[in-house]
């Protein structure tokens, strides 16, 4: 694809950007910053072109209220071919109760369902993943997207295994982030499968970011998670939340709110777009991670003390979770300076003698 009067080299991968009104504005201009930082790195010509693509060529007024001039229109785009990446970004409406939810314009649908088709791969950014959903390009597939509108995610479309928790999500050539800054940890990611990993380092350092996160990096915190609106599920979470060393079973949880164990689930399901035991895993899970960042218990103390009992309990639900280790993450993650995961903090030293000044 050309644009008149702009030279294009072949070894360039295309990436089209959609745009619409009242689009987050990170959304759109966060994954470009990581495109260009990789020329910048190579020296060359070679890496990637972005074009916004909208309706018209008129500005588009973004969240933020800054406007953007699109490159060109939507049909001009799907005409020339020749994607590699077709990114689609979010936008998010406030209700009269004040509850976040995505915006889905049936005409951008359109037109990304027609985008997607002549591109290689396509990419949404937070809750650009509500319209690849209404494109019917998740169907089937995992998918994930900021959490705040994860729920709504999961009730519109139930054919999506919508995963609130990772900060982006891979399934075949479609691939889902998080909200907000995640727009950075997947283009980083899309850099490190076309170009290596070590170009993707250099990029991240001028960045001045963590090369990849693992893309199973927990978005959010449980406890943070949005009220829900079944007063007696909210105190459910409350419950949970404060006896997460306990079993926690389904019955047992379902016997505390005088429910059923199906009533239970099917409200989990609804209010909070997961299932109890999900829901009580995650909150083990997100303890432990705090305690993994900030102490020096061995594995087996944060097992016992995060509710999973033995040490391989904590191994699998990390490695579900997270898509990586208790002993890798600690390493990644930990803020302060030991990572030692099994011997006891080594007993202070006495300082060396100094010699006096002179």
């Amino acid at each position: 694809m050309r644009i008149e009067g702009e030279p294009v080299e072949s070894a360039q991968r295309l990436i089209v950007v959609v745009l619409f009104e009242g689009v987050d504005l990170l959304d759109v201009t966060g994954p470009p910053e990581v495109f260009s930082l990789l020329r910048r790195e190579t020296g060359d010509a070679a890496g990637y072109r972005v074009v916004l693509a909208a309706a018209g060529t008129d500005p588009v007024t973004t969240a933020a209220g800054v406007r953007i001039l699109p490159d060109l229109t939507f049909e001009r785009a799907a005409a020339a071919g020749g994607i590699d990446t077709l990114l689609v970004p979010g936008a998010v409406e406030v209700d009269e109760a004040g509850r976040v939810r995505a915006a889905v314009d049936p005409d951008v649908v359109g037109h990304v369902r027609r985008l997607a088709a002549r591109s290689r791969r396509v990419a949404s950014v937070c809750v650009g993943a509500h319209l690849l959903a209404a494109a019917g390009l998740l169907d089937g597939k995992r998918a994930t997207t900021h959490w705040s509108t994860a729920g709504q995610l999961a009730a519109e479309y139930p054919q999506i295994e919508v995963d609130a928790d990772p900060i982006f999500i891979r399934a075949g050539e479609v691939w889902t982030g998080a909200g907000i800054s995640a727009c950075l940890d997947l283009s980083l990611a899309l850099v490190a499968e076309d170009f290596g990993e070590e170009l993707a380092l250099r990029v991240a350092r001028q960045l001045v970011m963590y090369l990849k996160r693992p893309s199973g990096q927990s978005q959010f915190s449980v406890p943070l998670e949005p009220v829900s609106t079944t007063r007696r599920i909210e105190e459910l979470r409350h419950h949970i939340l404060r006896n997460l060393t306990g079993r926690l079973t389904v019955p047992e949880l379902a016997a505390h709110a005088h429910l059923s164990e199906r009533q239970l689930i099917r409200i989990f399901k609804t209010e909070l777009g997961t299932t109890p035991s999900a829901y009580i895993e995650s909150a083990r899970v997100e303890l432990a991670r705090h305690r993994l960042e900030s102490g020096d218990d061995t594995l087996e103390r944060v097992a016992t003390a995060c509710g999973f009992g033995t040490t391989d309990t904590l191994v699998r639900a990390f490695r579900r979770r997270l898509d990586t280790t208790p002993t890798d993450y600690r390493q990644r993650f930990r803020t302060g300076a030991r990572s030692d995961l099994t011997a006891p903090a080594p007993a202070p030293q006495a300082p060396a003698a100094q010699a006096p000044a002179p």
